[in-house]
């Protein structure tokens, strides 16, 4: 019965506060500029990434993403830059943000699919107005000493 019980909660728990993962990428050039990406299906710009499929690494979600959505394939791992809640936009979502420097990454082929309709190379400090909230605030945090709340 203990074990019944068990799996009866697991199952509501999963159902009554799903949780989701995206992971993104901070991608820097030798110019300084970072990249943005935007997508066909939502305004504004964001950093390349996206959600974390079922048997996948947070990692290997980033380094297909940044492949698939921008073209990018980093030559060492990517640096942490930390967790971020998301409930802003969608209930127990949350966000882990990389950093890829310039030194640290090649072109390589890309496949969006039709998923991104613009790449744009832009300055952290002067982002484009449609670069959206939390993009901006990292940006913010990441090149401006700017505030960090652990929301994205």
């Amino acid at each position: 019965m203990s074990s019944f019980r068990t799996r009866l909660f697991q199952t509501w728990f999963r159902l009554s506060r799903p949780m989701t993962l995206g992971a993104r990428g901070v991608v820097e050039n030798r110019e300084g500029q970072v990249l943005l990406v935007r997508h066909t299906y939502t305004r504004g710009l964001y950093f390349p990434g996206g959600g974390v499929e079922r048997g996948e690494t947070v990692m290997q979600a980033l380094l297909r993403e940044l492949a698939e959505e921008a073209g990018v394939k980093p030559l060492t791992e990517p640096e942490m830059v930390g967790i971020y809640s998301n409930h802003r936009v969608f209930r127990n979502d949350h966000v882990i943000l990389y950093r890829v420097s310039a030194e640290a990454w090649t072109d390589c082929a890309t496949d969006s699919a039709g998923e991104i309709s613009e790449i744009v190379w832009t300055d952290p400090l002067a982002p484009p107005d449609d670069a959206t909230p939390g993009t901006a605030r990292r940006l913010a945090e990441l090149y401006d000493g700017g505030p960090n709340d652990g929301h994205w």
